[in-house]
């Protein structure tokens, strides 16, 4: 009896310290998809970047993939879901970016044209364009209502993006201001302006129809925005326009 007893309490003893000595398993960290959207006249690109950290060490896999939008899109979604449904156990942390390129093309007799580039980025749209064929000085540039630079005088556009319907203003302004007043930027002697400009008021093809600039236009205007008349800031004549269509 007393040799059994011992017995079982030396197999216990043992079962115990294999279990403290078992090596921890290694750590995984979570999932990190990096999906960088970017949208010309003609495609769409993407580049999913898959991000795994084990141990410490990181090992990433990149797939381009290029189409129309949709089918750019559809391959992004597929992607994702299929990260989601083999590894329920891990945690995805899925990162967007999204960017748009285009051209503006003169109106109203101008020779004005120019590059504008729309980046989305964690809540944020950065909008930067370059501008040329301009006169010397101070340029207004806004979102328009509607996509369509059909018309020589640009009026096809419609009037200053205002989906919360505010005064005209200068952004940001306690009176009000449109989600379009971009403002004023100045041209220097040789007829070239940049601009640059962020808010996380905007977005890129979402659902929030008061955020979405998709279907908007860009306008360059011949003269400055005072910032006080209503309901456009007496800019003068649109000289160059682009639909934010793609």
């Amino acid at each position: 009896m007393n040799n059994t007893f011992l017995m079982i309490s030396c197999l216990s003893l043992l079962f115990i310290s294999a279990c403290q000595n078992t090596p921890n398993k290694p750590k995984e960290e979570p999932i990190t998809l990096e999906v960088q959207v970017e949208r010309s006249e003609n495609s769409s690109k993407a580049t999913v970047t898959t991000k795994k950290i084990k141990n410490g060490q990181v090992s990433e896999e990149i797939q381009v993939f290029e189409g129309t939008h949709e089918e750019v899109m559809n391959k992004v979604a597929l992607l994702t879901d299929k990260n989601g449904n083999d590894s329920p156990e891990k945690e995805i942390e899925l990162k967007m970016v999204k960017k748009i390129q285009f051209q503006l093309n003169p109106k109203s007799g101008s020779e004005t044209e120019g590059s504008v580039t729309l980046t989305e980025e964690d809540g944020q749209v950065t909008f930067e364009a370059t501008i040329y064929g301009l006169s010397e000085g101070t340029h207004a540039i806004h979102l328009h209502e509607k996509a369509d630079c059909s018309s020589e005088d640009g009026k096809s556009t419609g009037g200053h993006w205002n989906p919360t319907f505010e005064n005209h203003g200068a952004w940001g302004a306690e009176n009000g201001f449109h989600r379009g007043d971009i403002g004023n930027f100045t041209a220097n002697a040789a007829g070239e302006g940049r601009v640059e400009f962020s808010t996380d008021l905007w977005c890129l093809d979402c659902e929030d129809s008061i955020k979405n600039i998709m279907g908007k236009a860009v306008i360059v205007h011949q003269g400055t925005d005072d910032l006080i008349s209503q309901p456009s800031g007496d800019a003068g004549a649109r000289i160059s326009c682009a639909g934010i269509i793609y």
